[in-house]
């Protein structure tokens, strides 16, 4: 007698399959959704995207609730993917800020993680990211910006803390003295550059 079992086991798992991919499906439909959303092991944490300026938000398009996931999912303490978000919603004149292309997404993790443990360091979290990455047009039009900056790269971060800004380049010295990151630190009144090229340079 002919062996039937896989037979009549195929269409339950097929009915298990299709179930598996709809599920899936409607779950990046959901997160892809505003408020942006990111999911960790079945909770859902929001980045609330409301108020950045209309025609900035439609020059990104998708992108916006892709990288609000992305950066919600680095899980910062001290620092909000809100906050890095309205760093890039800024123009100069008639030419707006981006979000960095997709590629450059991962070069801003270190520098995030760094600013995250100057913020464990120091008891406080972020005041404001000023501003972290810059597209090529932007930069240009930015006063006092090197044509090389390292936020073109989408490694670096202008960031203030409600404390001083020496306070803050003193931390991330120690910080980096202590091997936690290798990049530049710059104070200046106001706020700290910190960024993470691999070379440590003090101004």
């Amino acid at each position: 007698m002919p062996d039937t079992s896989k037979d009549l086991n195929a269409p339950i798992i097929k009915r298990r399959s299709a179930i598996g991919t709809l599920g899936l499906g409607a779950l990046a439909t959901w997160a892809g959704t505003s408020p942006a959303s990111a999911f960790f092991f079945g909770k859902q944490e929001s980045v609330d995207l409301s108020g950045l300026p209309s025609q900035w938000v439609a020059l990104q398009g998708r992108n916006l609730n892709d990288y609000a996931n992305y950066l919600a999912g680095l899980r910062l303490k001290y620092v909000t993917p809100r906050q890095v978000i309205e760093a890039h919603a800024k123009r100069r004149g008639s030419v707006w800020n981006s979000l960095p292309p997709k590629q450059l997404w991962k070069n801003m993790v270190p520098t995030l993680k760094a600013v995250d443990k100057v913020g464990a360091q120091i008891g406080r979290p972020v005041k404001e990211v000023i501003s972290a990455y810059r597209s090529p047009s932007y930069n240009a039009r930015c006063a006092g910006a090197r044509r090389g900056s390292w936020h073109q790269s989408n490694v670096a971060v202008d960031v203030k803390f409600p404390v001083s800004s020496w306070t803050v380049s003193k931390t991330s010295r120690s910080l980096r003295s202590r091997g936690l990151f290798q990049g530049g630190v710059g104070h200046y009144s106001s706020f700290t550059h910190i960024d993470t090229r691999g070379q440590n340079v003090d101004w």
